[in-house]
């Protein structure tokens, strides 16, 4: 038996994960046990979880590995500002005490602290570097259904690379080609994230859901001025319009003169028409790229599968779009895209490549993505009476009915069942749960109950049978990575007077018979779900289908604006006490909030620091 521990850390999205003998047995990200969003930290946590679900002590763990080298980082960071001084000093003096303290020197303070969990962990030379977009390379090709295929990855930047191509045979995997920082398809988004007031490495998925308010009216001005992109698309960045490689802000003056507005506040200065359409733009530029890129790929390579990870393998509606043009027959993407997979990747490239193991190719080797903890009914009754909770529990076969009619009844649930998912989808395992037929629903969700923008869309979960029935997609989409429209004979089409209408006012015109799951541009993200990888959720939506004929739920992230998305018992209690939620269902305890007592309500909207 030979145990690997991966490890992703001192960015953002720090995470650790096991396999054993090639199979992942748990994997989680940090920010779930400290709840701190995006927590870039070293994975204490995390690390603690992994080994302890496994029962394994970390002395007897064979390999460690983390999923990028720092020496190359150290290289690009020096090589960059070398060649840009004297602009960039202050982003210099105030990075280099960290790099000198604490990055630099990786291994050692890796070492240091792995020795806090196992005081006979004492043989460094266990633990080792992955490359980092190798590390996402690899978390795509080994756990895909293919034999062979072509691995894209994209994202902001690893060490020197922001785009690479690989080919993956077997048990092999071998990079070909790649983009070099600062020409980066992932900054390129980012720096329209903060110009139009959004957090970096957190809002782009805020401006993939603002695009369809918008016209990409300044498409052709980005594509003239900012980025030169060739026929087969590849790219160089035009760095006069950035601020990124050694400066403290993503964009500079030249930037915000070319579209006439200055960086927006988000504070001060509301979301407008002109926001709405600079998201369209980039949206409409990025998928221009990488629609270029996956064709030129193609046809170069001839290989009918392929296999996307890196941040930018995020964007789901580019992800449809590839498949809807069928340059290939297959797609599979990473459900922890960004630098959460790293971990694992890093694990998986070592048990292949290094330890030249071979390859088993199966459907769900990702086992749904349900890899975090999960709760004994013990554990749960146990914390739920200490919590002075109100619950009554049922049987298996009682639970999908009764929540099923409490949904058809528009009431909204918190549903905390089985493991925890991986990466930044709730699957059906933590998540809020409302009817989609209801028109209200939305705008509802977004303000009372997640404390966020109105304008943000949400996900439908829909039985895999039933798919082709309400959208215009037939394929597998159990990680909620691609978007598709919904079915013309679903949909309900605009008056004359709703197609004047321009931006957010859009937001409450019912386009659809499911209008809760139904983007302003008839677009859905979708999860299809599976019968043999999530029984209890598949059971829940089928028994809705008996109630309505309708098979599809409106699925969100059981958390709040700025919140990680709940990890424990306790973190789904106050967040239904601190919300607007009327239901919550951990395993087959059942809470009602009528029931709760009234001293138990929190005040939650201001708890976390927004995204």
């Amino acid at each position: 038996m030979t145990s690997i521990l991966g490890i992703s850390a001192f960015y953002h999205d720090s995470t650790a994960d096991l396999i054993i003998d090639g199979e992942i047995i748990s994997a989680a990200q940090e920010e779930r046990f400290s709840r701190k969003k995006h927590d870039p930290s070293y994975p204490f946590n995390a690390i603690n979880f992994v080994l302890k679900n496994s029962g394994i002590k970390l002395s007897k763990i064979d390999h460690v590995v983390f999923f990028e080298k720092p020496f190359l980082k150290f290289e690009r960071l020096l090589e960059t500002y070398l060649a840009m001084a004297p602009k960039g000093f202050k982003s210099f003096s105030l990075s280099m005490p960290i790099w000198l303290r604490e990055k630099l020197f990786q291994k050692k303070f890796l070492f240091d602290n792995l020795k806090q969990h196992d005081s006979e962990f004492k043989d460094i030379e266990k633990i080792k570097f992955s490359e980092h977009h190798y590390s996402h390379a690899a978390s795509a090709f080994f756990q895909s259904p293919f034999e062979e295929s072509i691995v894209l990855t994209l994202d902001g930047v690893g060490e020197w690379a922001t785009t690479t191509l690989a080919i993956g045979k077997r048990n092999d995997l071998k990079i070909l080609k790649e983009i070099h920082f600062p020409h980066s398809l992932g900054l390129l988004y980012s720096a329209f994230t903060y110009y139009t007031g959004f957090k970096v490495n957190s809002g782009e998925y805020k401006v993939m859901g603002l695009a369809p308010y918008g016209n990409p009216k300044y498409k052709d001005l980005i594509i003239e001025k900012l980025i030169d992109l060739k026929s087969d698309g590849t790219f160089r960045l035009n760095m006069k319009y950035f601020n990124f490689a050694t400066g403290l802000t993503m964009t500079n003056n030249s930037f915000s003169k070319i579209f006439g507005e200055p960086v927006r506040n988000p504070k001060k200065d509301r979301l407008t028409q002109f926001h709405m359409d600079i998201a369209a733009s980039i949206q409409a530029v990025t998928e221009e790229i990488v629609l270029k890129l996956t064709k030129s790929i193609s046809e170069e390579y001839n290989i009918k599968n392929l296999c996307l990870a890196g941040g930018v393998a995020l964007n789901c509606v580019a992800n449809g779009k590839i498949l809807k043009e069928k340059f290939f027959n297959n797609i599979w993407i990473q459900p922890a895209a960004g630098d959460a997979g790293g971990s694992l990747g890093a694990a998986l490239a070592y048990w292949h490549q290094e330890l030249k193991k071979p390859r088993e190719v199966f459907e769900d080797k990702m086992k749904g993505s349900y890899l975090g903890p999960k709760f004994k009914e013990k554990e749960i009754e146990e914390t739920l009476t200490k919590l002075r909770a109100v619950y009554e529990k049922v049987e298996d076969n009682e639970l999908a009915s009764k929540i099923a009619s409490e949904l058809s009844n528009e009431r909204t649930v918190g549903w905390f069942q089985g493991r925890m998912e991986f990466g930044p989808r709730a699957l059906g395992a933590r998540s809020i749960l409302a009817d989609p037929r209801s028109e209200k629903m939305q705008k509802e969700l977004n303000l009372k109950i997640k404390f966020r923008e109105s304008f943000r869309p949400f996900a439908p979960s829909v039985l895999r049978e039933d798919i082709f029935d309400w959208f215009e997609l037939n394929y597998d989409s159990p990680y909620m990575l691609l978007v598709s429209e919904v079915k013309k004979s679903k949909q309900i089409s605009m008056s004359d007077e709703d197609k004047k209408l321009f931006g957010i006012d859009k937001l409450n015109v019912k386009r659809s018979q499911i209008p809760a799951v139904t983007h302003v541009d008839y677009s859905a993200r979708i999860q299809t779900v599976h019968k043999d990888t999530n029984k209890k959720y598949y059971d829940l939506i089928n028994e809705f289908k008996n109630i309505t004929k309708c098979p599809v739920l409106v699925n969100t992230s059981f958390n709040v604006r700025g919140e990680p998305i709940v990890c424990s018992i306790e973190d789904a209690f106050n967040c239904f006490m601190g919300t607007n939620l009327d239901i919550l269902a951990i395993e087959n305890f059942i809470l009602y909030k009528d029931k709760q007592k009234s001293d138990l309500l929190k005040d939650y909207k201001n708890k976390f620091e927004l995204d």
